[in-house]
């Protein structure tokens, strides 16, 4: 088949959770003999630096220049219009003009948008082509996603003014997320708890769950480059992200000091991009190191002696987990950061759901190696047996073949 793939980023280099997912998916799907057409957002020299990789999984790329919205735009259509957030965040008429050209040129079998955002487009593809089958990959759901924030945030009057853009952009992406699953010929959740939203949502709407997954020989292999001592507790992410940015300061405020009365050389790493305003505090405590970007994370993930997921909002499946524990690491999730994973406290990974339980998993992890090595290597097994990409794959093949047949029938 010739599947066209609609992305707000190249999915090279794969960086950060989005282009994980997409990457690994691409690479599958035409690995299964597929034909891969992209058009992405991307300047000129991300497309000439990505160029040899891409080649080697897409059969045509075409780019168009990232859209700048300037605050003043989004508080606009905040104010003045019912439009969530997400609908105009990756629009551009330029991205929007090359798409009706691709169409009216080159016969697809499927199209296949990756995230909420691309599903602004949907209006091209009805009116260029509305018999080519379209898929709605979702990196979360994220109506959901937004009610979890809510939820988390409304009982903080410091946060109150975030709690009510979430409060707002739930209620509107209700209405969209239900127009895009109704329009599409099928929706694809992350996890089961997002498929379920889905369901709700969407009664009739088809939907299917294809997991977040990894290669997990890019995380097996031991590496020994960085020192970061006995006691080093390891959260990865887009630190710029809400959901991450609250693990944080929870886990920092909250649960680092509990931690520190029983092993006092515990200390909190905190790695991603774009550090949020709300880190700067954490960047004075001798006990908390920011990083911002760095360009592998495999090193601080082998380097942890603890990997811990404090986040209490959000939906879809963890990445930051996964390579975690195939890692090898002791893992301390909350059920929120375990979402989307079967996995069974003390078993894979620690679950705690407040920060004494937390501080209690890590603190006891800390004070016994073996415990940490036996619980390392089950969580690895895991996700090696049901994550890795060879295993995922084919369950998205499996809803193209259903699509393709329910198109003959």
């Amino acid at each position: 088949m010739r599947i066209l793939f609609l992305t707000a980023q190249l999915p090279e280099p794969p960086h950060a959770g989005g282009t994980l997912r997409t990457n690994g998916l691409m690479r599958h799907v035409h690995a299964a003999g597929h034909d891969i057409h992209l058009l992405s957002f991307a300047t000129n020299d991300q497309f000439t630096s990505n160029q040899t990789a891409l080649k080697t999984f897409c059969d045509r790329v075409e780019i168009v220049p990232p859209p700048h919205r300037r605050i003043s735009q989004r508080l606009r259509d905040l104010l003045l219009t019912n439009l969530a957030d997400m609908q105009r965040r990756f629009y551009s008429p330029q991205y929007a003009a090359k798409l009706a050209v691709l169409l009216d040129n080159q016969p697809f079998d499927l199209i296949q948008i990756e995230s909420l955002e691309m599903a602004a487009y949907l209006p091209v593809i009805q009116r260029k082509a509305p018999n080519i089958p379209v898929i709605y990959d979702s990196f979360n759901a994220e109506f959901d996603l937004q009610r979890s924030v809510f939820e988390a945030e409304r009982g903080d009057l410091r946060r109150l003014p975030g709690a009510i853009y979430s409060l707002i952009q739930w209620r509107r992406l209700i209405r969209f997320e239900r127009e895009v699953c109704q329009s599409v010929a099928h929706t694809i959740a992350v996890s089961d708890a997002d498929a379920a939203s889905f369901r709700a949502l969407v009664p009739d709407s088809p939907v299917s769950v294809v997991p977040n997954g990894i290669n997990t020989q890019d995380y097996v292999q031991y590496d020994s480059s960085l020192n970061l001592g006995d006691g080093a507790l390891v959260f990865t992410g887009s630190m710029g992200y809400r959901p991450n940015v609250d693990a944080a300061v929870w886990f920092a405020d909250q649960i680092l000091p509990l931690i520190r009365e029983r092993v006092p050389e515990a200390k909190f790493f905190v790695v991603g991009s774009n550090p949020h305003p709300r880190l700067d505090t954490l960047r004075e405590r001798a006990d908390v190191e920011i990083t911002g970007w760095v360009p592998d994370v495999n090193p601080f993930l082998h380097a942890a002696t603890v990997y811990v997921v404090p986040m209490r909002m959000g939906s879809g499946t963890r990445l930051k987990l996964l390579q975690a524990m195939t890692a090898g690491k002791a893992v301390v999730s909350t059920p929120t950061g375990a979402q989307g994973l079967y996995t069974q406290d003390n078993t894979e990974l620690r679950l705690a759901d407040t920060a004494a339980a937390f501080a209690d998993a890590v603190s006891g992890l800390l004070q016994h190696p073996d415990q940490r090595r036996a619980l390392g290597a089950a969580g690895a097994e895991y996700v090696k047996a049901n994550y890795d990409w060879s295993v995922i794959a084919p369950k998205l093949l499996r809803v193209y073949d259903e699509i393709m047949s329910n198109k003959t029938k």
